[in-house]
């Protein structure tokens, strides 16, 4: 009895024993004695073959593993991660999610993708990210392909499909020159394609400039069908027109090509006469200007010629050959306040070098015995005029 109850107690160790070797295994296979760091991903869905315990890989490396799948109301599909630790500050916190299969058929996995500017930041524990990509599968395409065959008519589709074969039919060789000549046309159309992205761009204001001037440009049309029917109407008197002016267009030949050379001479001519006149078009126009400020003043009551003049003391005359106008002399144009000459003033004294000039250096202004004086009290003298303080000088 002794060795049957240690034989039992044997056995019974040993199955223990090996129930905890298959459980430690099937632990180990299944990571529970693995420390994990919790992170979930939000995607629009999580794929007909995404299953718990799905890699989770970055540039072909296991990093984690899918713990759970939490399916929501409006289709999306919350992923919760069990990262590895010992992995996670390998990881940026900005890191891309792609959920993802080596083949069309294969079993799902999360992939992570390094972003073009990573982050100084690695992923911590608790981190939601977006999933930015769910691999189509081909049990997907089969079923929007048999919804769109569904909704077909095979007789029509195969009378299409016999349409499209015949037309095919013979012609690989120019559909595959088309092929080829519209690959060279795109390799051309590359390079002006940001040209053309940005006339896309400004596309819509210069629509919007042509819509707000259409209702113009439609009037500037309608006018000229309205030119161009008065042109119809009034072709007989155009015609004439154009042969009247085809005779003057003679004649001025002839006029013009007989005097070429006197026009010549006359315009060579007037050119000192321009010139004087440009040198001075200021002093014109202002003279001319002042002519028309005349104009609009009020008339007189009376017809009539009103003189405003004055007594004034005697100054020097003339004298030989202190007095001689200058040749060439300067001094330019002078408006002297015009054209509107502002209310009770006096235009200045322009000293111009051509003649007498009153204000000259040591002129004596008022003069007592000059020959005016003299010729008014006693007529006409005969003679040069004289002047004591003048003697010996030519009159």
């Amino acid at each position: 009895m002794e060795h049957t109850g240690i034989r039992a107690l044997t056995g019974l160790v040993t199955v223990a024993v090996i129930a905890a070797i298959v459980a430690v295994a099937v632990g180990l296979f299944q990571g529970s004695f693995t420390e994990s760091m919790p992170v979930t991903v939000i995607s629009p869905r999580a794929g007909l073959v995404m299953n718990p315990n799905a890699k989770v890989e970055m540039r072909g490396v296991q990093v984690g593993k899918v713990a759970s799948i939490e399916p929501r109301a409006n289709g999306q599909a919350i992923l919760h991660l069990a990262m590895y630790p010992s992995d996670v500050h390998l990881i940026p916190a900005n890191v891309l999610v792609d959920i993802t299969s080596p083949t069309v058929f294969g079993a799902k996995f999360v992939d992570l993708v390094p972003p073009a500017e990573p982050s100084a930041q690695s992923l911590h524990a608790g981190q939601v990210l977006d999933s930015q990509h769910v691999t189509v599968e081909i049990n997907t395409v089969f079923q929007r392909l048999t919804s769109v065959l569904d909704r077909l008519d095979p007789a029509k589709l195969n009378e299409t499909l016999g349409a499209l074969a015949k037309a095919f039919s013979g012609r690989g060789e120019k559909i595959g020159q088309a092929l080829s000549d519209l690959d060279s046309f795109l390799a051309k159309l590359d390079p002006s394609l940001p040209a053309l992205s940005h006339d896309l761009a400004v596309f819509p204001a210069v629509a919007n400039a042509y819509a707000d001037a259409a209702p113009n440009l439609v009037k500037t049309a309608a006018n000229a069908t309205t030119i161009s029917q008065t042109i119809v109407d009034e072709q007989r008197n155009l015609d004439a027109l154009l042969i009247s002016a085809i005779g003057l267009a003679d004649i001025g030949n002839d006029v013009i090509g007989t005097n070429r050379k006197p026009l010549t001479d006359v315009l060579h001519l007037l050119v000192p006469t321009t010139d004087l006149t440009n040198a001075y078009n200021k002093a014109l126009n202002c003279g001319l200007g002042g002519l028309g400020v005349l104009s609009h003043s009020p008339p007189l009551l009376e017809p009539a010629i009103y003189i405003s003049a004055t007594l004034l003391l005697g100054a020097e005359r003339y004298r030989y050959p202190t007095d001689l106008p200058k040749v060439a002399a300067t001094g330019g144009p002078q408006c002297t306040d015009l054209p509107k000459v502002p209310f009770n003033t006096y235009a200045p004294y322009v000293v111009a070098d051509t003649g007498a000039n009153p204000w000259k250096y040591g002129n004596p202004q008022m003069l007592l015995n000059f020959d005016g004086l003299k010729q008014l009290l006693y007529g006409p003298i005969a003679g040069p005029p004289r002047n004591p303080a003048q003697v010996g000088q030519r009159g």
